[in-house]
């Protein structure tokens, strides 16, 4: 069966709130269905201009409004600089090679010029490219493509009715603007969101069907777990419970199943069962490197102890996870998450609730 775009929110929340060996279940069942079970991405990202952002984002250290996060603006780096360290993460294993800069909207001029430099430097090297810049115009988007950029990363971070709660200097509808951009430029859509950060659960289903709503449904989805940073608002949140992680990366895998669901930040708290549990939930992806942006990560020697020890394989660069097991498989696949469906709807005032 073809994925579904019309989700609703009383279905995902259904979903969601499974007995969680019957979410594992469903969630590996789907996986097993699109990807290879036994495969995993690894990804990096490379702060490429750190600090000094102008927006108020609740979570994120790098705005310059949270004026006691110890990180300092710095300028964007050299290309010579970025290239060297993508080649240092295809030397250690990483497929794709990711690049953030604190930027609301993507700088024109020589500061672009470069970040195109940087994007066709990895894809020289073999690997997939991805790049977060903050909002892109349509020439932007299409100089990105030509360069060869693989994926755009444009997080929606939380559902539109929390957003605001987040955010104030950036509207939902602009991230979604950018979003189509970059889908209407023929790059790749990575998009997720961070979960821990004061939402409901309700809301976190929410931003799972706006994403579960595009069409195609983004080839990546990152599900990142707050990290409270000392000087940001959101400093004193209580740390996400790993098991709440699991179910949003199963829910996500069972409604979006052909999309590269990336474990994403927060993995440095999760213990090495926690993790392998989020790889049964339908993680086949995670970022891969000491340090994501301004925050820690586990180190290479620890993820490839937990590959090796787990009996999972890297996927290599432009290698697809997605694969096909039959219609038979397929189909008793899918029936599990149809018939969740089928359920909801007569029972949505609940799961609203």
């Amino acid at each position: 069966m073809e994925p579904r775009h019309d989700w609703t929110v009383a279905e995902v929340r259904t979903i969601h709130d499974l007995p969680i060996t019957d979410l594992l279940h469903r969630a590996q069942t789907v996986h097993r269905a699109h990807h290879a079970p036994d495969k995993v991405q690894l990804c990096t990202l490379l702060s490429v201009k750190t600090g000094g952002c102008p927006e108020d984002c609740a979570y994120c250290p790098q705005s310059a409004r949270h004026k006691d996060t110890q990180v300092e603006s710095e300028k964007l780096l050299g290309v010579a600089e970025v290239l060297a360290a993508a080649k240092r993460a295809k030397e250690t294993g990483a497929s794709r090679f990711c690049m953030g800069a604190a930027w609301r909207d993507a700088k024109q001029g020589k500061q672009f010029d470069d970040v195109l430099s940087m994007v066709r430097g990895v894809r020289e090297l073999g690997m997939e490219a991805c790049a977060t810049l903050g909002m892109l115009d349509d020439a932007q988007a299409a100089a990105l493509a030509d360069a060869g950029l693989t994926a755009y990363n444009h997080n929606l971070d939380t559902s539109r009715e929390y957003y605001g709660s987040i955010i104030t200097t950036r509207s939902y509808d602009d991230r979604l603007a950018t979003l189509e951009r970059v889908a209407k430029a023929g790059i790749g859509v990575c998009c997720g969101g961070i979960i821990g950060m004061g939402e409901s659960i309700t809301d976190r289903c929410r931003m799972l069907v706006t994403l579960a709503r595009m069409t195609p449904h983004p080839s990546s989805v990152p599900v990142n777990a707050l990290v409270p940073v000392e000087g940001t608002p959101l400093a004193a949140q209580p740390r996400v419970d790993p098991l709440e992680l699991v179910r949003m990366i199963a829910t996500a895998r069972i409604v979006m199943p052909r999309a590269m669901v990336r474990l994403s930040a927060g993995r440095e708290e999760l213990s090495r069962e926690s993790q392998l549990l989020c790889f049964m939930a339908g993680a086949n992806s995670i970022f891969y490197g000491d340090k994501l942006l301004t925050t820690g990560n586990p180190d290479v020697e620890a993820d490839q102890r937990l590959l090796r020890d787990a009996g999972l394989t890297p996927l290599e660069p432009n290698e697809t996870s997605l694969h096909a097991h039959g219609h038979a498989h397929d189909a008793a696949a899918q029936s599990a998450p149809v018939a969740v469906a089928q359920s909801a709807e007569q029972s949505s005032s609940a799961a609203q609730a």
